[in-house]
């Protein structure tokens, strides 16, 4: 678990990282390089997630050495999908990361939400709901790995 009290905001209690997978830990399919190694990292304390509609077909064999939770979403409503998932496991628990418009209800309801810009861009929606914007995945996770980066950005 990840404990983080932000002076002039809140304490959090981050025990799940629930990440999209195309356009946050992947680009056209495959995982940006650097990633693997810090949700390695992460995952000695956190429960890692990861939700997607898996665009290319192959997200499940490009992770399966990192120790993460892999979750196939429909190609119905995904926000939706994405959210009831992060309600399934406690928001209060959970931080998100993600980039596209189906991200925006898991950002704005998890305990922390980090929205990304990266070369697929980032969809409005999603910026406004999350807490962060961080310009890449390496960075997002870096918050992560390194509180006090995330303390300086929000303390009140």
């Amino acid at each position: 678990m990840l404990k983080i009290d932000i002076p002039g905001y809140k304490t959090i209690q981050l025990e799940h990282l629930v990440l999209d997978y195309n356009g946050t830990l992947a680009l056209d399919g495959e995982v940006i390089d650097g990633v693997k190694e810090r949700l390695g990292r992460l995952s000695r304390g956190m429960r890692i997630h990861v939700l997607t509609a898996d665009t290319f077909g192959h997200a499940r064999s490009r992770l399966k050495d990192v120790n993460c939770r892999f979750h196939l979403i429909g190609k119905g409503d995904q926000a939706l999908a994405k959210a009831e998932y992060v309600r399934g496991i406690g928001p209060e628990l959970v931080v998100s990361i993600g980039n596209g418009r189906n991200d925006r209800l898991m950002l704005e309801i998890s305990a922390l939400g980090i929205g990304l810009i990266q070369e697929e861009g980032g969809a409005v929606s999603s910026l406004i709901s999350a807490d962060v914007i961080c310009k890449d995945i390496l960075d997002a996770l870096g918050l992560l790995l390194f509180p006090l980066r995330l303390k300086a950005t929000l303390r009140g």
